[in-house]
């Protein structure tokens, strides 16, 4: 398993004694201790693992390394996409390293398994790698928040214009585990409120490398679109099949999650004119450019939306912090609830009861090649769609902890 604890950032020595006389600042054990819990090695590690770390440093540098004066320490663990490997960790920080947020969490299992024990120990979860849209709905929790995204949103912004423009009818490829379900369950409803109709579904065990028989049942369906519901290596190695198999030449190939990484991995001529929901881009204006260069310069290659969410997710948690004078977990949430919420992956976001960030969701269509004029130049945003419209409404939310 890896571990990693960033050592406190230059200029620490010189902020201890600088804390305001005034404030009366409550940082348990003198430190502020984040614990960043991804996928390092798996299907999902490309999407979030050592870019979802590098993106918490920057969000740690550009703060200052320290806060009211205390020394911020990051710490940095595996999941294995395996919930009891991720809850073993989570108790472990959490009991001996005394560990105030743990973070990014980018599989729905293990994100579920965390926020629970988070919550059970008064500390806070901030998920920004998983999207189950139960964690802020049947499984939320009064210290956790979902900063990214949702199968939700993704599901309503990346399906309901297909079917609108005539992709009436789907057939799902799905990952056999609770986001794959989620992305389905909401995939297929938003087909239906379009007025579409979904005509069957193969499920694959996580994590998958061939799709030949679903490809074949989906072929068989005689579907117009072919939705695949997984991501990372999984969805990469689905579509790359799909062009095998000759199925982009009949139907259309849907990513339910995609991010520039896959893009990137698959190529142009695979993903070219496939369309799809994103969170973030990093040639969207002049904020979201300054802060992928700094990431590409320590990583070579662009981040992905879920690297941005958390390099989001932490800056805004210290801002939290240092606004509340505080490492309590109802403090900063409290304080994140009230604050603005502005950075290069969230435009005047806001944080709302049940834990959800609301903030600009986009359309994109995927280049061709001849479009593309520099490397990871791979997008065009065709829609953005306000979080308030993108999410799912308070009205339809079955979060417990909002009605007591």
């Amino acid at each position: 398993m890896y571990t990693k604890k960033l050592l406190p950032l230059t200029g620490l020595l010189a902020a201890l004694w600088t804390v305001p006389t005034l404030a009366a600042p409550s940082i348990s054990d003198d430190v502020v201790k984040i614990g960043v819990l991804t996928d390092m090695s798996g299907a999902y590690s490309g999407n979030v693992g050592p870019g979802s770390v590098l993106a918490s440093e920057l969000a740690v540098e550009e703060f200052g390394g320290t806060v009211l004066g205390k020394p911020i320490v990051l710490l940095v663990a595996d999941h294995l996409n395996k919930a009891d490997v991720g809850s073993a960790k989570a108790r472990e920080w959490l009991d001996q390293e005394q560990v105030d947020v743990i973070t990014e969490l980018g599989n729905s299992a293990v994100a579920l398994a965390v926020m629970n024990i988070t919550e059970a120990k008064q500390r806070m979860s901030m998920v920004t790698g998983a999207g189950a849209t139960r964690i802020t709905s049947e499984e939320c929790t009064p210290t956790n928040v979902q900063w990214v995204y949702d199968t939700y949103a993704l599901a309503k912004v990346g399906t309901m214009p297909l079917v609108e423009s005539g992709t009436k009818s789907w057939y799902f490829i799905t990952a056999d585990y609770s986001f794959g379900h989620s992305l389905e369950s909401d995939g297929a409803r938003f087909i239906k409120e379009a007025g579409g109709k979904v005509l069957g579904s193969s499920r694959y065990p996580f994590s998958g490398t061939d799709f030949a028989s679903f490809l074949l049942s989906a072929q068989g369906s005689g579907a117009q679109g072919v939705a695949l519901a997984s991501a990372g290596a999984d969805l990469q190695n689905g579509i790359k099949q799909a062009n095998e198999f000759g199925l982009t030449e009949t139907q259309k190939i849907v990513a339910m999650l995609m991010s520039i990484t896959d893009v990137h991995g698959i190529g142009l001529d695979a993903a070219k004119n496939m369309n799809f929901a994103e969170t973030f881009y990093w040639d969207l204006d002049d904020e979201s450019r300054k802060f992928a260069r700094k990431f590409y310069e320590k990583l070579g290659k662009m981040p992905t939306a879920l690297q941005a969410g958390q390099y989001s997710a932490v800056l805004n948690y210290l801002r939290a912090v240092e606004k509340s004078g505080s490492d309590n977990v109802t403090d900063v949430i409290e304080t994140q609830q009230n604050m603005p919420i502005h950075d290069a992956f969230a435009r005047n976001a806001t944080l709302r009861k049940d834990g959800k960030l609301l903030h600009d969701l986009y359309l994109v269509s995927v280049k061709t090649p001849s479009e593309s004029k520099e490397p990871w130049d791979y997008y065009n945003i065709i829609k953005t769609v306000p979080g308030e419209q993108a999410f799912m409404p308070l009205s339809e939310s079955k979060c417990a902890f909002l009605n007591n």
